[in-house]
C-alpha cells in the first residue's frame, strides 16, 4: 500500500513524464509501466527440451471475425533462430526485423549463422538505450527468443528494460505467476518437444479462460535438424484435445494487446 502511494506521489510530482528522470526511490516509472504493458499481454511460454527448443503463444482472439492465421505472435529469425513476443506487437516486429537483418549481415559477412546470445544483446542493447534517451520510450514488448547453435538449444527472455536472462523454461504475459507455478512444478529436462508442447498446452488451458486450440501458436527448433518449424494445426488440436484439465482458474481479463 506503501509502495501504490508513494507511486502517485511521484506521478503528481511529474516523475513519470520523462524516461530520463529518476524518482527519489531509484525508479525510472516509464520503464515500470512499459514492464506493466507486457503483462496486459497475452501468455507466451518458452522451453528447452532434451530434443531442441520451442515456443508457444496464445494469440488471444480479440474478435470472432478475426481469421486465427493471420495474428502472429512468434516469428522466424533465421533457420535456426526464432522469437515469441507479449505486449505491444508492432514494437516487437521492429525488433524482429532488426534481428533478421543482423543474422543475414552475420551469414553474408562470415559466411556462418549468428549465435543466439549475439542476437540476443543486439536487441538488448536498442532496448536499453531507449530507457535512457529523451524523447523516446521504452519497447513495450518482451520478447523470448530461442535458438539452437554451436552450445545447444537456448531460451533467452528479454525485457522493456534491456535485461536479459537465460532460461531452461519461461513465460511471460497476463498469465505468467499461474503458468509459472505449474512450469516448476511439471518442468523438466528430459521432457520431448512433444511433451513439452503438451505440457505447455496445458498450462494454458488450465488458467486461460475460453481457450480453444485456435488460439495456440507454436514453435520449435530440434537439434537434429537446427531448423526453425511451425507446429502444424492438426497436430496442436490433437494435443489440445489430448490434454485434460481440471479447471480453469485464472481470471478473464481485458483484451490490451494487439
Amino acid at each position: 500500500m506503501a509502495k501504490e502511494s508513494s507511486s502517485i506521489e511521484h506521478q503528481m510530482m511529474g516523475y513519470d513524464r520523462a524516461i530520463t528522470m529518476f524518482s527519489p526511490d531509484g525508479r525510472l516509472l516509464q520503464v515500470e509501466y512499459a514492464k506493466k504493458t507486457v503483462r496486459q499481454g497475452s501468455t507466451a511460454i518458452g522451453m528447452v527440451c532434451k530434443d531442441g527448443v520451442l515456443v508457444i503463444a496464445d494469440k488471444r482472439l480479440v474478435d470472432k471475425l478475426v481469421v486465427p492465421k493471420s495474428v502472429e505472435k512468434i516469428f522466424q529469425i533465421d533457420n535456426h533462430l526464432g522469437a515469441a513476443a507479449s505486449g505491444i506487437i508492432s514494437d516487437a516486429r521492429v525488433l524482429i526485423e532488426r534481428a533478421q537483418l543482423k543474422a543475414q549481415q552475420n551469414k553474408i559477412t562470415y559466411d556462418t549463422p549468428i549465435d543466439t546470445l549475439s542476437i540476443v544483446k543486439d536487441i538488448c542493447a536498442l532496448k536499453q538505450i531507449c530507457t535512457q534517451s529523451g524523447g523516446l520510450r521504452p519497447f513495450g514488448v518482451s520478447i523470448l527468443i530461442m535458438g539452437v547453435d554451436d552450445e545447444g538449444a537456448r531460451l533467452y527472455e528479454t525485457d522493456p528494460t534491456g535485461i536479459f536472462f537465460q532460461y531452461l523454461a519461461t513465460v511471460i504475459g497476463e498469465y505468467e505467476t499461474e503458468v509459472e507455478e505449474i512450469l516448476h512444478k511439471e518442468y523438466n529436462e528430459n521432457l520431448s518437444i512433444n511433451d513439452g508442447l503438451k505440457l505447455c498446452i496445458k498450462a494454458l488451458k488450465s488458467v486461460v479462460e475460453d481457450f480453444s486450440s485456435d488460439r495456440i501458436d507454436a514453435a520449435f527448433i530440434a537439434l537434429k535438424d537446427k531448423k526453425f518449424t511451425k507446429a502444424k494445426k492438426e497436430d496442436l488440436e490433437k494435443m489440445f484435445n489430448e490434454v485434460k484439465v481440471k479447471e480453469v482458474k485464472g481470471k478473464k481479463k481485458e483484451d490490451k494487446d494487439e
